[in-house]
C-alpha cells in the first residue's frame, strides 16, 4: 500500500479478504522499491476515498508498477476489477460507479531475471561443499600420512604452510566461479552490471569466504578421527546453509523468527553480496554488513582452528 493510502475504507476491506492477493508490509521505501525493481512485488496499490455530489462514497485506485512485474501485473488487475464487480454487488446498486481503477503506471526497468537470484546462490553452493570437502580431506590425509609432522618440524612457517595449501585450494575455487559466471553470462543473460569490474569484486568477495570455509575445513579435519566422519560434519554444518541461506529460493518465505536466523549466517552474507554487486551495481566498499559478519565468522573460526589444529 502507499503512504497515505487509505486503508479504513470498505472497499479496502473487501480486497483485505480476498485470499488471491497478499498485502505485504515494509519497513522502509528502501526495501520496498527494492522488491519492486526485481519483481518479488506486483505493485503498490493507492486507494483514495472521496463523496460524489450526493455526498455518496467514491474510490479512486491507483497502481504503480513496474516491467519486472510483468508476468503478475495483469491477473492482479483482473483480480481488482473483480474485487470491484463484487463490491458494487454488495452494494446493490446503491451508488453504481463508485469504484475508479486507473490505468496502472508501470515504469521501465532492467529485467530482473531469474538467473540474477539462482547463480548467485549456486557459486555459494558450489564454493561451500568443494572447498570444506576438499581443505578436510586433503589435511586430515596429510596428518594420517606424517607429512604434516614432518612440515612441522621443518624449519618452514607453520602459516606458510596453511596458506600454501589453502591458496592451491583457492586458485582452483575461483577458476570454477570464473567459469560459471561466464556461462551464465553469456549463455543465460546473467546481469554484471559493470562487467569486468562487477566480476572482479564477486571474486574478491569470493576469496573472503573462501578464507573462513577453509578455517571450517581445518577444524573438521582436526576433529574427527577417520575420514568417514568428515562429510556428516560437513553436511551438518552445510546442509542448513543450503537450505536457509538464499540460495535456491528467498528466506522471506520462512517465519520472522527463522529469517534472524538466516540472516547471521556466512552463506547468506556471501548470497546477498553477491547479488548486489552484480544486479544492483554496488561495489564491494557498500557491503560493509556482509563483510562485517563474515569478519566475525572468520574470527570465531580461526580462534577455535587455533586451538583444535592437530598436525600430528
Amino acid at each position: 500500500m502507499a503512504p497515505g493510502c487509505d486503508t479504513s475504507n470498505a472497499f479496502f476491506q473487501n480486497l483485505e479478504n480476498n485470499r488471491s492477493i497478499r498485502i505485504v508490509s515494509y519497513p522502509d521505501s528502501a526495501s520496498l522499491n527494492k522488491d519492486l525493481l526485481k519483481g518479488r512485488l506486483t505493485g503498490i496499490l493507492d486507494i483514495q476515498t472521496g463523496k460524489d455530489s450526493a455526498q455518496k462514497p467514491t474510490y479512486s485506485i491507483r497502481v504503480h508498477s513496474t516491467t519486472a512485474s510483468g508476468n503478475t501485473i495483469r491477473g492482479f488487475m483482473q483480480m481488482l476489477d473483480y474485487t470491484k464487480l463484487k463490491f458494487e454487488q454488495k452494494m446493490a446498486g446503491d451508488n453504481p460507479g463508485a469504484v475508479t481503477i486507473q490505468q496502472p503506471e508501470i515504469a521501465t526497468v532492467r529485467q530482473y531475471r531469474q538467473i540474477d537470484f539462482i547463480l548467485p546462490g549456486q557459486l555459494g553452493f558450489s564454493i561451500l561443499f568443494s572447498t570444506l570437502f576438499g581443505i578436510a580431506f586433503t589435511f586430515f590425509n596429510l596428518r594420517e600420512q606424517l607429512v604434516l609432522k614432518r612440515f612441522y618440524a621443518s624449519p618452514v612457517n607453520r602459516m606458510n604452510i596453511l596458506l600454501g595449501i589453502g591458496v592451491s585450494r583457492l586458485f582452483f575455487q575461483l577458476l570454477s566461479v570464473v567459469v560459471l559466471v561466464s556461462f551464465g553470462t553469456f549463455f543465460l543473460h546473467f546481469t554484471l552490471q559493470h562487467g569486468l569490474l562487477t566480476l572482479i569484486e564477486i571474486m574478491v568477495m569470493t576469496i573472503v569466504m573462501l578464507f573462513l570455509l577453509m578455517g571450517v575445513g581445518l577444524i573438521f579435519s582436526s576433529l574427527v578421527k577417520t575420514d568417514t566422519s568428515i562429510p556428516l560434519l560437513i553436511n551438518l554444518f552445510g546442509f542448513p546453509q543450503m537450505m536457509l541461506s538464499g540460495t535456491f529460493f528467498p528466506i522471506d518465505v520462512f517465519p520472522k523468527w527463522l529469517q534472524e536466523i538466516c540472516r547471521i549466517l556466512p552463506l547468506t552474507q556471501y548470497n546477498d553480496a553477491v547479488r548486489k554487486i552484480s544486479f544492483e551495481g554496488l561495489h564491494i566498499t557498500d557491503c560493509f554488513k556482509q563483510l562485517g559478519i563474515l569478519g566475525i565468522w572468520m574470527v570465531i573460526t580461526y580462534v577455535i582452528a587455533a586451538r583444535v589444529l592437530k598436525w600430528e
